[in-house]
């Protein structure tokens, strides 16, 4: 899939969707769902490779890198996890490197993510952003 809208735009459009939500029971509604639309994540590539460490749930990220563009693939074993990556690669997979290392992930901040989640849940977001980060620079 090919990105017409920027980074921005794209950060700008979930914090959007989010807005529409008063209650953060229905934002976790809205990131369940989100999960539930994942694209299927081979049992193969369910190895300690692509196992984020630092998260509570096990989730697994792997990637392809295809004309400069990285592509993203995760799955987790938690439906709010799930969810949680499921938004981030929806935002920074078919990006460039360049891009993914530009952006300062505040889109987390910008819905209030990161403190409404147990202090657990919020680790292990940042070691998502963190593992995203270093494909990307690794991929630079």
């Amino acid at each position: 899939m090919e990105y017409t809208k920027p980074l921005a735009e794209a950060e700008n459009d979930v914090i959007e969707e989010f807005s529409m939500f008063d209650e953060w029971l229905d934002k976790y509604e809205y990131l369940i769902e989100l999960g539930k639309h994942l694209d299927d994540y081979p049992e193969e590539s369910k190895n300690d490779d692509n196992l984020i460490k630092g998260c509570q749930s096990r989730v697994w990220l792997d990637y392809e890198i295809r004309d400069g563009r990285v592509y993203f693939k995760a799955d987790s074993d938690a439906i709010i996890t799930k969810g949680i990556i499921s938004l981030l690669i929806g935002l920074y997979s078919g990006r460039t490197p360049q891009e993914i290392i530009s952006s300062d992930f505040s889109v987390v901040d910008r819905i209030g993510l990161k403190e409404n989640l147990s202090p657990t849940r919020a680790n292990g977001l940042l070691s998502m952003i963190d593992k995203i980060r270093a494909i990307a620079a690794d991929n630079a």
